[in-house]
């Protein structure tokens, strides 16, 4: 069961993913079951628009009200003019304005080096594709690691920009505003 008060403060995560990634974001989703069991985040990504909704404006309103975009990263999305031209460029946007926090997930290999996201740190770890470990589950629980150490960090950065002294020091020593 998950405490009412955790959940309301959960935080909202996006995944920007190619339609041939669906089931390496699947696998990805249940290691990270955990986080949302806990109320630490709710997830959103397009499998959950309902019928008759207008998709564009749904994928649009989830990613602008998103505090962690995650870029599903393959071959197949650096070929989706919309994953790359319209969902990374608005999160990438965010990002900069210290809006949301992107995380490049590195699923498959690919030629990614000189892409706009290459400047983040992104995961796994060392950047090595999740289609590349011996065992996925490893690499997945990698990542659900760190995406928990990220959450403590932005928990902890959000405690304390909670007074007006706080705010002043964070935005001396932090790059954006809950971002880095």
């Amino acid at each position: 069961m998950v405490d009412g008060s955790r959940k309301d403060a959960s935080v909202t995560v996006f995944y920007v993913y190619a339609r041939e990634d669906e089931l390496l974001r699947e696998q990805l989703e249940r290691h990270l079951r955990l986080l949302s069991r806990q109320g630490l985040i709710s997830e959103w990504h397009d499998r959950q628009i309902l019928p008759g909704a207008i998709w564009a404006q749904e994928i649009d309103a989830h990613l602008d009200s998103a505090s962690i975009i995650l870029l599903l990263i393959s071959s197949d999305f650096l070929a989706s003019d919309y994953c790359y031209g319209v969902e990374m460029q608005r999160a990438l946007e965010r990002h900069s304005q210290g809006e949301a926090r992107v995380i490049p997930i590195f699923l498959r290999p690919v030629d990614w080096e000189r892409a706009p996201f290459a400047h983040l740190q992104g995961l796994p770890r060392d950047s090595k594709p999740v289609t590349e470990w011996d065992n996925r589950d490893v690499a997945f629980r990698n990542i659900a690691q760190e995406l928990r150490r990220t959450l403590d960090q932005i928990g902890t950065i959000a405690r304390l920009s909670s007074t007006k002294d706080n705010r002043a020091f964070l935005s001396h020593w932090l790059p954006t505003p809950l971002c880095s």
